[in-house]
């Protein structure tokens, strides 16, 4: 049913967008000295695109800021300038490309895509020490899809974003040399930074968080996720007395909390074990900033 839904919805948007198209005449083509787009799926690519992209290509997130991409639907315009675009940046395995990647692909075949993730080492859902290298064939859905939430990973995703800028662009080959290591620098300093702190905390090393956005984070500096969520849904009576064993019984001093879930659950849990909620946004443009965010947090608990 729910794809149904979705295949009616994808006609009616690109109903919508073609009389967008149409009315726009003239004002829906883009003019010679209007900057070439690059359509990515979420705010962390955009950051890591126009840092490599410079002033090349103008660079768009079909998830805006705010929005949650398990449940998110493009609009009219989206598709419009999707159709534009020069390529399409995916970042891997999130809700939006699950539901929406292959009939969009299919209406816009001219459409360079490139996979981000390629390269990165996987964590599965099902299975807490089990990672995949690869393709997105198979089980995708097991996939833990917040592959950006750590240092290694921005590596990964930085190369592959020069890789496919300079496939679609190789005359600024050059260009996007000098600005990719600049950015593989800075992500470098912010991964030392990440590390020195974490080393030097004597705080807890296990972290609570509703939705587990941090599961790369959290792999990656040696740190124990806990989330509240249980399968994706609110947790049960049950399950939240667990939770709240597990946070005393770890010494738990922070829960994180994302803009787009609610909070009463972790509210329940602080009032009954201390532990302070921070909120944080891993869909944040401003990847670094975000990462030392959440840094500062563990330390400083």
């Amino acid at each position: 049913m729910r794809i149904q839904i979705k295949g009616a919805k994808l006609l009616l948007l690109l109903a919508s967008s073609a009389i967008i198209a149409a009315c726009g005449g003239q004002s829906s083509k883009r003019s010679e000295h209007e900057k070439p787009i690059i359509t990515v799926t979420i705010e962390p690519q955009r950051y890591f695109v126009e840092a490599i992209a410079g002033d090349k290509f103008n660079v768009v997130s079909m998830v805006p800021k705010g929005a949650n991409h398990e449940t998110y639907d493009p609009i009219p315009q989206q598709l419009v300038s999707l159709g534009e675009s020069k390529a399409y940046f995916r970042i891997g395995y999130i809700g939006f490309e699950q539901a929406w990647m292959d009939r969009l692909m299919k209406n816009t075949p001219h459409l360079q895509v490139f996979d981000t993730s390629k390269g990165v080492d996987l964590i599965l859902n099902h299975e807490d020490t089990a990672h995949a290298h690869g393709d997105h064939e198979g089980h995708s859905h097991a996939v833990e899809p917040h592959i950006w939430s750590s240092a290694t990973n921005a590596l990964i995703i930085a190369q592959n974003t020069y890789k496919a800028l300079c496939a679609i662009d190789k005359a600024n080959e050059s260009y996007y040399l000098v600005r990719y290591d600049s950015l593989r620098k800075h992500i470098e300093h912010t991964d030392s930074i990440i590390c020195k702190e974490l080393t030097h905390s004597t705080g807890s090393k296990s972290f609570m968080i509703y939705h587990p956005a941090l599961s790369y984070f959290a792999r990656d500096y040696g740190l124990h996720q806990i989330a509240i969520e249980e399968g994706g849904k609110e947790p049960s009576p049950a399950h939240l007395k667990k939770l709240v064993d597990a946070c005393k019984s770890e010494k738990v001093k922070v829960i994180f909390i994302q803009p787009e879930f609610d909070e009463r659950n972790a509210e329940t849990i602080s009032k009954q074990t201390g532990a302070k909620i921070i909120s944080i946004n891993p869909l944040n443009y401003d990847w670094d900033t975000e990462m030392l965010h959440v840094t500062k947090a563990l330390i400083t608990q």
